[in-house]
């Protein structure tokens, strides 16, 4: 990992991300998707604070499973992504709200195959859908965001459709929260929770909430 990556939204207000339009209905039961946004530590911090995320795991997509393995994946040339897996509730916060912080927070979806100084495919934004109906959700509100005009660059989120899902190393796995003084953490993952914290302290787990949370 580089020790720099944009943090999107930092002067853009919550009310800029429109609430999605369309949205998948609730169903009973837990709920899946695996979003790709550079490097999954960060990501994963960012998605298992909220409020109905049930649990989010790190690891690869998109390549075989000979090559998922971070030292391949670093290399750029095994087709895989960073991914992270996340399971919730759907009763608590729908795959359009998810999407709402994941465009909005947790990484900069205009940025084409890289994250910041994180350049290659292996960082790419993308969404792993399982179902047609999950597509079709990401890209209704891709358009959305696009048509509003909430970044100056269109959207470069790719929509590919999960094959498989292999975790990544144990090490990789809640790593912001166990390694929070390891200088890429502090440089990314913190300043992206203290984003999420000012704007969607509404939609976290009490144990992520702060004092005074700015509502903009």
């Amino acid at each position: 990992m580089s020790d720099a990556c944009n943090v999107p939204g930092l002067s853009v207000p919550r009310s800029r991300f429109p609430a999605p339009e369309r949205d998948l209905p609730e169903p009973a039961g837990e709920s899946r998707i695996v979003l790709a946004g550079g490097c999954f530590w960060c990501v994963e911090a960012v998605l298992l604070a909220l409020d109905g995320v049930t649990s989010v795991e790190s690891g690869y997509a998109g390549g075989s499973s000979e090559t998922a393995n971070y030292q391949a994946v670093c290399s750029g040339t095994t087709g895989h992504a960073e991914v992270v897996d996340v399971h919730y509730n759907p009763a608590k916060i729908s795959l359009g709200e998810l999407l709402r912080v994941f465009f909005s927070v947790a990484h900069d979806p205009t940025q084409l195959n890289r994250q910041g100084n994180d350049i290659g495919t292996q960082y790419r934004s993308a969404v792993f859908y399982e179902t047609d109906e999950q597509k079709q959700v990401v890209e209704a509100y891709i358009r959305q965001l696009d048509a509003a005009g909430v970044y100056s660059d269109p959207i470069a989120t790719a929509l590919e459709r999960l094959a498989a899902f292999y975790p990544a190393e144990a090490s990789h796995q809640n790593f912001a929260a166990r390694n929070p003084w390891q200088p890429y953490i502090m440089a990314v993952a913190a300043p992206k929770m203290e984003k999420l914290a000012s704007i969607w302290a509404d939609r976290l787990k009490p144990e992520f909430s702060q004092d005074d949370p700015d509502q903009a």
